[in-house]
């Protein structure tokens, strides 16, 4: 029985070792409907939306986690976005064919990007060279070198549902102060078990069974699943405002030229029109509600 559109923590005890197992199914499904993605886009993207949700689990914030890559190659944008709550969102654009693997085959010149969005504040942004085969060898790369943490990956992709698994070595604290031998070993250890887990059981078995077959001698506590799903965050509300910001003229230079205002979100497929009369009562409204000066 498969667990679908959760992610579980867990940590292995007396250790300093911490994980996350991810399943997303019908979130997933929720992309594939919204484009039809060749074989080897649908694979990358389904991995950086397992990465994404192991990532954003790690952090404890409010916003959203972004992760991002750019390049000139032909598969030149890929997006994807984990939120605080549990949703998710993301797509990628690409031309012509797309090769399996080898991040500078598939990207071309470019590089990651990983950006914490908090509700109110700056923005924070990390830069990751893309390095190696696969975006889990960029991710981990990141790890060591920018927040000096031992991070593991392993992704996995079909076309009904991606799923990932995540180890992680906690840095050391004063009230867990194992020796430096006791803590390379448990990691060590951690991750030689772990590299035995194929793409099937990573993709079909239960995170229960999955622990128990790589970690059946060591003391695992399991935390309850946490739910997870497909959101856009796009809206009526949102779109309005992007028009307001344009200003009444360019507005109307559209509606000219165009006969009305059409916004289609990328990640969701989702359309907004304004006509003419909808647009006009957009900035009148938004007159009539902003501050005015005090009239004699």
């Amino acid at each position: 029985m498969t667990e679908e559109d959760t992610l579980h923590r867990f940590i292995l005890e007396h250790t300093r070792v911490r994980g996350e197992r991810v399943q997303l199914n019908a979130t997933w499904q929720a992309v594939l409907e919204r484009y039809n993605y060749p074989d080897n886009v649908k694979r990358i993207l389904g991995e950086a939306f397992a990465a994404c949700a192991l990532l954003s689990a790690t952090l404890k914030f409010e916003g959203s986690l972004i992760l991002q890559i750019r390049g000139d190659g032909p598969l030149h944008l890929l997006v994807v976005q984990a939120t605080s709550v549990g949703t998710l969102r993301g797509l990628a654009r690409w031309k012509g064919d797309v090769p399996e693997q080898g991040l500078s085959a598939v990207f071309g010149r470019g590089q990651m990007v990983m950006t914490i969005e908090p509700p109110q504040g700056e923005p924070y942004q990390g830069i990751i060279a893309l390095q190696g085969e696969h975006i889990k060898d960029a991710i981990e790369g990141y790890f060591i070198q920018s927040e000096q943490l031992n991070t593991r990956l392993w992704l996995a992709c079909d076309h009904q549902q991606c799923a990932g698994f995540l180890l992680q070595e906690l840095p050391q604290t004063s009230s867990h102060t194992p020796s430096e031998t006791e803590s390379e070993n448990s990691w060590e250890h951690a991750v030689h078990l772990a590299d035995t887990i194929k793409p099937e059981a990573l993709l079909n078995l239960p995170t229960r069974e999955i622990l128990h077959r790589l970690f059946h001698e060591d003391d695992v506590r399991l935390f309850d699943a946490e739910p997870l799903s497909f959101s856009c965050a796009c809206s009526h509300e949102r779109i309005s405002k992007m028009i307001l910001a344009l200003g009444q003229s360019e507005a109307r230079d559209i509606i000219h030229e165009q006969g009305k205002i059409q916004v289609d979100c990328e990640f969701c497929n989702a359309q907004y029109c304004f006509n003419p009369q909808e647009t006009e009562k957009l900035f009148s409204d938004n007159e009539n509600t902003s501050p005015s000066a005090t009239r004699h």
